[in-house]
């Protein structure tokens, strides 16, 4: 009789476990689209009666097949991944250092050996809209195809048009060093099949034009939820938590919803616009990292009509709160100082500092140096102003703003020890970040 119960209670709970886990994992699987928070009805493209949603837009004037190509390729931000630090523009070699390993993004330059050279249109639509290579092997998500296959067909092959234009460069791709079990890409298969809708945009009938483009250009064609929607336990955007915040090559890529306190929700259009457009809007920071590219290769080649686009989709985001705290606010007329036992950082922020930041922190000689009102200085992970500290932000020339890496002055020790200290200064919370965590984020530089 003992045994008997024993059995019945083992099989009970392996009933139970196994109705929470099926739950669980439905609740990943089956989860909202990309925009299905928008009022209205979801029509296919063809059916949409209004002006077109997706190639180039009115305003662009060039005529010029190429160039046209070229927009479209701006808009889907390639070279950012596709382009090593140093190397050919879209030769590949990126790396991006992910928690069961390395991943390099591949050469899309036409050499026909080491890159797209011999690649059909099917070929590339495969990869673009289901993430099937050639060969029938399948790509790990870090290619954001789940975004892509929201892209037309015409828009997809205008792409590879363009960088069939390209001049060949032969550079081998580099393997991955995922262990197992992330080194079977079949597994890819069954993911696609859970996470993968392998369908066209569908524009949202009852939202205005500028709305449905600002959708195709964001949840298609840009991708933003791939580095700013946190992930589920299967590694797929977690649609419920739209916008709410990701992690991009060891950057915190913050919320980017209508929320007011983490988010974006106290930005004006006209602040959205200015850091879309340039890199900066005043008092609220300067897009630095992996968004900085963002804006450098993708953003800023866009027209007016399509920034504004953006904007007007990305203010109708419902509100999604993440764990930040509310931000500082302006710098003070006279100096705040921290009152921590933290020698070292004073020391670097007096000595390395204060030239351009200015002891308000309200930037000594220009704005995009402002620290106060900043999120990254608000942030108690301090992960962003590490990045910052030793990879710097922008390029000198570019007219864009423009910081100095500091990575082979200083030691782990250092750059935590003046990330404190300015996080304590200028923010609403001091971080407490450790040399250990400065020389896992230098990985990602």
């Amino acid at each position: 009789m003992r045994i008997r119960r024993t059995i019945l209670w083992l099989a009970t709970i392996a009933i139970v476990a196994g109705i929470v886990a099926a739950g669980v994992v439905g609740w990943m699987v089956f989860q909202p689209g990309p925009y299905a928070f928008a009022t209205g009805t979801p029509v296919e493209l063809a059916a949409y009666q209004g002006p077109s949603l997706t190639g180039v837009p009115d305003d662009f004037t060039e005529t010029d097949p190429a160039a046209r190509g070229a927009y479209v390729a701006h808009m889907a931000d390639c070279a950012a991944c596709h382009t090593a630090k140093g190397g050919v523009p879209f030769a590949g070699g990126r790396p991006f250092v992910l928690p069961f390993g390395t991943i390099y993004t591949p050469n899309l330059t036409p050499d026909p050996e080491t890159g797209i050279g011999k690649w059909t249109d099917t070929d590339f639509l495969n990869a673009v809209h289901r993430g099937v290579a050639p060969d029938g092997s399948r790509y790990y998500p870090a290619f954001p195809y789940p975004s892509y296959t929201l892209l037309t067909d015409d828009d997809a092959l205008a792409i590879k048009a363009y960088l069939f234009s390209l001049k060949p460069v032969k550079q081998a791709n580099k393997p991955n060093t995922f262990a197992f079990p992330y080194n079977q890409r079949w597994l890819m298969t069954v993911w696609a099949g859970l996470f993968n809708a392998d369908h066209r945009f569908r524009p949202v009938e009852g939202q205005s034009a500028e709305w449905n483009r600002g959708a195709y250009l964001v949840e298609a064609a840009g991708h933003c939820g791939e580095c700013h929607t946190p992930r589920n336990l299967m590694q797929a955007l977690d649609q419920r938590r739209k916008f709410a915040g990701g992690v991009a090559e060891g950057w915190n890529a913050y919320n980017i919803s209508a929320e007011k306190v983490s988010g974006v929700g106290t930005w004006s259009a006209e602040e959205l616009t200015e850091y879309l457009s340039a890199s900066h809007a005043k008092g609220r920071g300067v897009a630095s990292g992996p968004m900085g590219e963002a804006l450098e290769l993708s953003l800023s080649k866009l027209t007016k009509s399509d920034i504004a686009a953006i904007v007007t989709y990305l203010r109708s985001v419902p509100a999604v709160a993440s764990d930040l705290p509310e931000l500082a606010g302006p710098a003070p007329a006279t100096p705040r100082l921290a009152d921590l036992d933290n020698p070292v950082g004073q020391r670097m922020f007096e000595g390395n500092c204060v030239s351009c930041h200015a002891w308000t922190g309200a930037g000594a000689v220009i704005g995009e140096a402002q620290l106060t009102g900043v999120r990254a200085l608000n942030d108690p992970s301090a992960a962003n102003v590490v990045q910052m500290i030793l990879g710097g932000t922008g390029r000198p020339g570019t007219g864009r703003p423009y910081m100095p890496s500091f990575a082979h002055s200083y030691s782990d020790t250092e750059i935590a020890a003046i990330a404190n200290y300015v996080t304590a200064r200028f923010g609403s919370s001091p971080s407490h970040i450790a040399p250990a965590d400065v020389a896992r984020l230098r990985l990602q530089n």
